[in-house]
């Protein structure tokens, strides 16, 4: 299996949708070895930056906070973890079409309660806008959008939109399937799809190969 880059591949965004690009913050993980990709909680702060949850100004509040509450910090990362974990195994289930085990909605709803008491409706610019509420020193206010659009996508229509990757590795990340016919297969055709094609190339021409000396092989006797 090749190793991905936590610096790199876990911070790409190929899901399409929130909840899924966190779920997707494990590499490898269909595989008996999923690879950790939020290490530290500065990594949930880069990832949060590079999802758009977080601006520069944001992200430093932060790190300085979790710098000051470093015990605080690693709670919340567990959390995050947990919280990952959860909505990856209740996708899974929808896609397997299996009920979600109790245990796995109650503490998701446990910690969609505790987002949504922070979520508000205010006045925007033209219309009333859902805001979060938070406290600068909150080092979890990241995941109450994550919980939110989990939330949003499994009780509608559009979860039936939700695939998987099919690299037989076990990459395992999850994606919202937009194409008019459904037809997504990989997290990314220039990484796992690319792989396949790849095999399946060889695999031919090594099949016509094995032809070729068999035949030559019949003409000889």
């Amino acid at each position: 299996m090749r190793a991905r880059n936590p610096s790199s591949v876990g911070l790409k965004l190929v899901a399409g949708e929130l909840s899924l690009e966190f779920a997707n913050t494990a590499a490898w993980h269909a595989s008996g070895t999923p690879k950790e990709l939020l290490r530290s909680y500065q990594d949930l702060v880069t990832w949060g930056r590079r999802a758009g949850l977080l601006d520069a100004r944001d992200a430093g509040r932060l790190l300085r906070e979790a710098g000051r509450r470093p015990a605080a910090a690693a709670v919340v990362l567990q959390r995050a973890v947990a919280i990952r974990e959860t909505i990856y195994r209740i996708v899974l289930a929808l896609l397997e079409e299996r009920e979600p085990a109790p245990s796995l909605l109650k503490g998701f709803n446990r910690e969609l309660k505790r987002a949504f008491r922070r979520l508000h409706v205010v006045p925007g610019s033209r219309n009333l806008v859902w805001n979060w509420e938070s406290d600068p020193r909150d080092l979890d206010a990241m995941l109450f959008p994550i919980l939110r659009s989990a939330a949003d996508l499994l009780t509608s229509a559009r979860r039936r939109r939700i695939g998987q990757c099919a690299d037989d590795r076990g990459c395992g990340w999850l994606f919202l399937d937009t194409t008019k016919n459904r037809s997504r297969r990989w997290c990314q055709m220039g990484d796992c799809g690319n792989r396949a094609k790849a095999r399946r190339h060889y695999q031919r021409f090594r099949g016509m190969d094995r032809r070729s000396a068999h035949r030559r092989a019949s003409r000889s006797e």
